[in-house]
């Protein structure tokens, strides 16, 4: 029961981090093939581009690992239930989980090229909740102080959300656009003169860009941070 429960605690790893389904595998190995104290063994295996490899290991240890410690130091190592007074050596389920290849599965599964105003357009499409940088806030113009002061405003609000909040001023807003694109930033948040007042009825309210589609929409500070909120939980 509890090796089935961390199988599916796997699964719903790779989802939450932006794996498919589709290119996580299970290979069942078989008795030949596993090590010696595993009763037990899923070896999970992703799809990359250069081929199918090994991914994570799941394995049934039994209670090898305590019998041998206990065996070799003299000491007892068995666990007395107080409740059904049964005393028993723990088994060990060990779930494997490399660093390296797990952040190498996110990174080619988020890549991206598409066309967009004529150009392509590389991104990372990572899950929000795992983007390194949640947003970037931007004043349309840096060298316009009052547009400054107001998407400083906006920052430390939306850094009530979240801290990792990136602030961009340099070059054009389509060339800070493509930056965040490029290393997965879910959100690009504006502050224009209409921000300032322009047009009233936009009066307080700010462009919310998308990575993913790169469409754009109006919206007040507390609806950005709204919508900030609901893609990271």
């Amino acid at each position: 029961q509890a090796f089935e429960e961390w199988r599916k605690l796997m699964h719903l790893f790779a989802e939450a981090v932006g794996l498919p389904q589709t290119s996580v595998h299970e290979l069942e190995v078989q008795d030949g093939d596993r090590a010696h104290y595993s009763k037990r063994t899923i070896d999970f295996e992703f799809d990359y581009p250069f081929g199918r490899r090994e991914l994570w290991g799941l394995a049934y240890r039994t209670d090898f690992d305590l019998s041998a410690h206990a065996n070799a130091s003299g000491t007892e190592l068995a666990y007395l239930d107080e409740e059904t007074k049964e005393k028993f050596i723990p088994h060990v389920i060990e779930p494997s989980l490399g660093v390296d290849r797990t952040i190498l599965a996110i990174l080619t599964s988020a890549y991206r090229e598409d066309d967009m105003g004529g150009e392509v357009r590389t991104y990372l499409a990572l899950a929000p909740k795992i983007a390194p940088i949640k947003a970037m806030v931007s004043p349309l113009l840096k060298n316009k102080p009052e547009l400054v002061a107001k998407a400083r405003e906006v920052r430390a609000e939306l850094k009530k959300v979240h801290p990792a909040i990136a602030w961009d001023d340099n070059g054009n807003i389509g060339k800070r656009y493509r930056r965040q694109d490029e290393i997965g930033t879910p959100f690009c948040v504006t502050i224009d003169f209409d921000t300032l007042g322009e047009k009233p009825e936009l009066k307080d309210t700010v462009t919310l860009r998308h990575r993913d589609s790169g469409e754009q929409e109006r919206l007040t500070v507390s609806e950005v941070a709204s919508r900030l909120r609901s893609a990271i939980e």
